[in-house]
């Protein structure tokens, strides 16, 4: 899941400009009037159930994912859909128990896991005590690009932990060098230019050897010793890396233009820790239940298909919606008129983010997407913040296609503002949601407020595009799209995790 934009306290304001009425949804029937919370509350409630029998989460790979791919499918036939389940392998990473992580000499140091380091996803497995040594150390206070070229470890002994600053590329390209220089783990450290924390990033697939990531003080501690000599660290990680299967769950209207499709996701998938209500079980039932109403709007109000996706392995790194994109030919992707996406909507301490569509590098169209939503909250006179537009969710496929998207979420790991938390209630300086990607993310953990006007904007886009896509694409789309890709600093996520 994905941070919340920090912008000038002008940018917290929404639009106040109309929705042309030529493709406002209708009042008649009125989707977001049909679909209730109480609607949504039974589906998270039976997603906690699926949770709490089947190893305490909903994982891609694991038994709690695919009883709730099973949920979605019945509750979609009952409903009238002829559901699609889209399966693929996937590179499954489990940390089987907590690493280690210290100083064997000069002197005796443990850290700790989580507050001083943490493993990379899809590190290997390993028991190491070695000598370690700096490569290529930024100057003070710059990003650099430690090892991200061969020619870094020119001077690398063999044998060595391999120490790394973060910055300057791929966290997978930073391993693979270190490999190649006979590294026997590698410690990529926080960079000095962002908050200091452990790493929380992803080598993109498996590794055989340990990598861990520590802050940017332990790590640039451990340069200094290594560069006085004598520096001999342990790392021990305990990982399983192995091939599974997860899958895509697919269903669209029968009513509605097929060259013309609007697709609606949400991830499906927790992680290993918890039980992911909010995150996403809030976006997965909010789209179950506009699903389970939105052939009420008939032939007249369906000019437009409607494609729901519940994407699986988000959690992995955006695997299902990859997947998904990639299945398709350069024709079928052409009938895609624009994608919404809904990845967490009901966080405790949450805003009502819109995605930043004005962003320039987003396809044409996007900003359009995010006019229709702050038009909408701005007539109900309720507050939006723009959302960082990084490709960090289920849409980013759908951007680097070339695919119009935009989308609604309420605040991750990131820190509330003292302008949001006027804008919205709430805790300045707190979390948006302090039980993100852990073991308490519980029915007891949504924002239910929060939840049921985000619930009214999902529908009320959902009903709006259904009728028109005009604003986005003029309804009639053309080949060729182009996306200009983000600079090359800025920061990539594979799913949730950072990618360098």
């Amino acid at each position: 899941m994905r941070k919340l934009a920090i912008g000038a306290a002008a940018a917290l304001t929404a639009t106040t400009l109309s929705v042309p009425s030529a493709h406002a949804a209708q009042s008649s029937p009125d989707l977001a009037k049909l679909v209730t919370v109480k609607d949504i509350k039974r589906h998270l409630e039976n997603l906690q159930t699926i949770a709490d029998y089947n190893g305490g989460n909903r994982a891609a790979g694991q038994a709690g994912f695919t009883v709730s791919t099973r949920y979605v499918v019945s509750q979609l036939k009952k409903a009238g859909f002829e559901p699609t389940v889209q399966n693929f392998d996937f590179d499954y990473f489990q940390e089987r128990s907590p690493a280690v992580f210290g100083q064997v000499a000069p002197d005796k140091v443990d850290y700790k896991t989580g507050a001083d380091f943490s493993t990379y996803q899809y590190s290997g497995s390993g028991d190491v005590t070695a000598g370690a040594a700096a490569v290529d150390t930024p100057a003070a206070n710059t990003d650099g690009d430690s090892g991200c070229q061969a020619g870094d470890f020119a001077s690398f002994p063999k044998g060595s932990i391999a120490l790394i600053q973060r910055g300057g590329c791929d966290f997978a390209l930073k391993a693979s060098n270190a490999k190649a220089a006979g590294a026997v783990a590698v410690v990529i450290y926080q960079k000095p230019t962002v908050e200091d924390g452990p790493v929380g990033g992803t080598l993109g697939g498996p590794t055989t050897l340990p990598v861990v990531g520590p802050t940017y003080k332990v790590g640039s501690e451990l340069v200094k010793l290594a560069n006085a000599g004598g520096l001999k660290l342990h790392i021990k990680t305990d990982t399983l890396n192995e091939k599974r299967k997860a899958n895509n769950v697919i269903a669209e209207t029968g009513h509605g233009r097929s060259d013309n499709v609007v697709v609606v996701g949400a991830h499906l998938d927790s992680v290993d820790a918890g039980p992911g209500i909010n995150d996403n079980g809030s976006g997965t039932s909010t789209l179950l239940a506009i699903a389970q109403k939105v052939n009420k709007l008939g032939k007249k109000g369906l000019k437009n298909k409607i494609r729901f996706a519940w994407w699986g392995a988000e959690e992995e790194g955006l695997l299902g919606s990859e997947h998904y994109v990639a299945s398709l030919s350069a024709a079928q992707k052409s009938k895609i008129a624009l994608n919404l996406n809904f990845d967490m909507t009901a966080s405790p301490n949450g805003v009502r983010g819109v995605y930043n569509g004005s962003d320039p590098t987003a396809p044409h169209g996007s900003a359009a997407i995010q006019k229709i939503f702050n038009d909408y909250y701005a007539k109900r006179k309720l507050p939006t913040v723009p959302s960082e537009f990084n490709g960090r969710s289920d849409y980013g496929p759908f951007l680097e296609a070339g695919i119009p998207a935009g989308g609604i979420d309420t605040g991750a790991e990131g820190i509330k503002t003292a302008a949001e938390a006027k804008l919205f209630g709430g805790q300045a300086g707190k979390p948006y949601d302090a039980c993100y990607h852990a073991k308490c993310d519980r029915i007891t953990n949504i924002n239910w407020g929060l939840l049921d006007t985000n619930a009214d904007g999902v529908a009320f886009a959902v009903q709006t595009f259904a009728k028109s896509t005009l604003p986005v694409n003029g309804e009639a789309l053309s080949a060729g799209r182009s996306y200009a890709k983000p600079a090359p600093t800025a920061p990539l996520y594979r799913g949730s995790h950072l990618v360098r």
